[in-house]
């Protein structure tokens, strides 16, 4: 099991970040630039929240509300689970799993660091096990 700041290193780029104060059309704008599905939201240097494409899925654009007049902070998800660079890749699915969340803020004194998705652990968790395969099937063979 390795822990996830492993994983923060293997990252090519920052976790992409929004104000409480923009609008949901902008944080969707920039989920859409990046190639990502949530943001964190950050107030100064103080996370805040994290903004995902399912919360606009599910508070605006199934309410019929329009994204340019809503703010995100009225649908982001606050106070979100963070863990520490220290926890491990499996600890953190399992969390994500039963709290049924895809991004997973990375804190450390306060500070956050980054954000790991379910992606990025299910791609960590793939490469061990062939790891693992190729490792018996050598030992095996020889």
């Amino acid at each position: 099991m390795k822990p996830i700041s492993e994983l923060l290193k293997a990252h090519e780029s920052p976790a992409w970040q929004i104000t409480p104060d923009a609008s949901v059309f902008e944080a969707l704008q920039k989920l859409a630039d990046k190639g990502v599905g949530a943001l964190l939201v950050m107030q100064s240097d103080k996370l805040v929240g994290v903004v995902s494409e399912r919360d606009y899925t599910r508070k605006v654009a199934l309410l019929g509300k329009n994204s340019k007049e809503i703010k995100v902070a009225d649908i982001m998800t606050r106070d979100p689970f963070t863990v520490t660079p220290n926890t491990g890749t499996r600890a953190c699915m399992s969390l994500m799993s039963h709290k049924k969340f895809r991004h997973l803020p990375v804190v450390e004194n306060g500070k956050v660091l980054g954000m790991i998705s379910i992606r990025d652990i299910m791609d960590d968790i793939i490469a061990d096990n062939e790891q693992t395969i190729s490792q018996l099937t050598n030992y095996i063979n020889s």
